[in-house]
C-alpha cells in the first residue's frame, strides 16, 4: 500500500509489536515537550496485551508525563473474543490502579465514551493541560446504544466513576427490599436483566448503576480518608 502523511492525522499500523507501538505512543505523547508540538495519540490494542505485557513502558509513559489515550479493545470476560480465551482480560483495571497519573475508565455505552474522550481532550490539551493519560477499555459485543439519560448529574457521574443508569419501577410500599446493582462495560447489560428478574419475580426494587471507573471511585475514597485523617 502507498504511504501518505497528513497534517490532520496519521494512522500507524505496526502489527504484532506492542512494545514498538508503545514506543510510538510515548514519542507522540511527549511531543509537546520534545518538539513544542502537542499531538493526540490513540493506541488501540487487545486489552489483554496492554498492562500485562507493557506495564513497565506504561509506567515510563507516566514518568515522562506523556499525554494520550490507551484504547484497550475486546476487553473483559463478557465481550466477544475473536481468537479465544487467551485474549480474555479480567484484571487490567487492577493494574491501571497502580499508576498515579493514569485515568482508567470502563464505559458501557457510546455516550459514556464520548464524555470521557471529551474530558480527556480538555484535561490534556486545554488551556491548562494536565500531565495525565487515559486508559479506556472497549468492547465488540453487539448491543443497543441508548441515549444519555436526562437526569441531572449524569455527565458528572460518568467522570467521577459512577451514576444511576436506570432506577427501579417500584415505588413506595410496593417494594419489600431495595437493592443496588453495579456493573461496568458490557456486564451492565446483565445487571439490567437482573433488575427485571428481581422486580418481576421477587418484588425487589433495584437500581442499576453504571460504574465507569472503579479507579476514580477508589481515588475519591482514599482522598476522603486522607482528609479525615489529617483533619479529624
Amino acid at each position: 500500500p502507498s504511504y501518505m502523511e497528513s497534517a490532520d492525522g496519521q494512522i500507524l499500523e505496526e502489527g504484532i509489536t506492542e512494545a514498538g507501538s508503545m514506543a510510538s505512543l510515548i514519542a507522540a505523547s511527549t511531543a509537546y515537550a520534545t518538539w513544542g508540538e502537542p499531538m493526540i495519540p490513540f493506541f488501540v490494542f487487545y486489552s489483554m496485551f496492554g498492562f500485562h505485557r507493557l506495564g513497565d513502558l506504561i509506567w515510563a509513559l507516566g514518568d515522562m508525563r506523556g499525554r494520550g489515550f490507551l484504547m484497550a479493545a475486546t476487553a473483559g470476560r463478557t465481550t466477544l473474543q475473536g481468537e479465544g480465551l487467551q485474549h480474555t482480560d479480567g484484571y487490567s483495571h487492577a493494574w491501571a490502579a497502580t499508576v498515579p497519573n493514569c485515568r482508567a475508565y470502563d464505559p458501557a455505552f457510546a455516550y459514556e465514551l464520548a464524555v470521557i474522550i471529551d474530558d480527556g481532550m480538555r484535561r490534556m490539551y486545554g488551556a491548562d493541560p494536565e500531565d495525565v493519560f487515559y486508559y479506556i477499555t472497549l468492547y465488540n459485543e453487539t448491543y443497543p446504544m441508548p441515549a444519555m439519560p436526562k437526569a441531572p448529574g449524569v455527565k458528572e457521574g460518568i467522570l467521577k466513576g459512577m451514576y444511576r443508569f436506570r432506577g427501579t419501577k417500584h415505588k413506595g410500599a410496593k417494594a419489600r427490599i431495595r437493592a443496588h446493582l453495579l456493573g461496568s462495560g458490557a456486564i451492565l447489560n446483565e445487571a439490567l436483566k437482573a433488575q427485571a428478574i428481581l422486580e418481576e419475580r421477587y418484588g425487589v426494587a433495584a437500581d442499576v448503576w453504571s460504574v465507569t471507573s472503579y479507579k476514580e471511585l477508589y481515588r475519591d475514597a482514599i482522598t476522603c480518608d486522607r482528609w479525615n485523617m489529617l483533619h479529624p
